[in-house]
């Protein structure tokens, strides 16, 4: 079963999303002006996310895989159409509503990391969880089990320059499930890592979050858990 729709019909004005749908898509749209003409990078949009999926996005190399997860994440807001998380409609609220929203639920792990090279792997561990005011002493209990998890506390005190890039995509991918979000949103999240790495990664990503959706690019060795390509 295909996530996307780039067929589907024009909605009417408001589309009540399912009841049961953590997130849901209506005629979400993207575009970048050219002089006279007008490039696409999505189009008519259409989809619904339960809690509990694991959805894979496939598609070529600039077919809008990662636009869309940042759209999801809400990072981008140049886009039109109606977006509903939790049955909050994302498309009208404010840039600080946004951003709360996204820093409440949503957990991201980027292609090229992020991690903030001023910190030490703890501190960036730290960070998602000073969102949600996390009790000190709280967070110093997620952040020891999260780095046990991934075998990184021998890492723990070093910053990201110190780190491989595979060692920085796993400190990536502890951040984003550090705080249990609703939603995790992975672009690539294993490129950088070796094929059995990948694959562990991959199924402690499935364990661990067994009831918060997870969207993923295609080319991962993740696609094998999901429920939907």
């Amino acid at each position: 079963m295909s996530f996307f729709s780039r067929s589907a019909p024009e909605p009417p004005a408001e589309e009540t999303p399912a009841l049961e749908s953590l997130i849901a898509l209506r005629n979400i749209e993207k575009s970048y002006a050219h002089g006279a003409s007008r490039t696409w990078v999505l189009r008519r949009i259409a989809a619904d996310l339960r809690e509990g999926e694991f959805v894979s996005i496939m598609g070529p190399s600039g077919a809008g895989k990662s636009t869309l997860l940042h759209i999801l994440g809400m990072h981008d807001s140049e886009w039109t159409g109606e977006y509903y998380f939790a049955g909050q409609p994302v498309h009208r609220l404010s840039p600080k509503d946004r951003a709360k929203l996204h820093k409440q639920h949503i957990g991201f792990v980027f292609q090229s990391y992020h991690l903030l090279d001023h910190l030490t792997v703890y501190e960036n561990l730290e960070v998602p969880l000073s969102y949600r005011d996390v009790k000190k002493s709280d967070r110093d209990s997620m952040v020891c089990d999260i780095l046990d998890r991934f075998n990184i506390v021998g890492k723990k005190d070093l910053y990201p320059s110190q780190l491989s890039g595979g060692q920085q995509q796993l400190v990536a991918v502890a951040r984003a499930v550090i705080a249990n979000p609703k939603v995790v949103l992975a672009d690539e999240p294993t490129g950088n890592l070796h094929s059995s790495q990948g694959r562990d990664l991959s199924a402690a990503a499935v364990a661990r979050e067994a009831r918060a959706p997870r969207l993923a690019p295609r080319r991962w060795p993740g696609t094998a858990y999901s429920t939907r390509v």
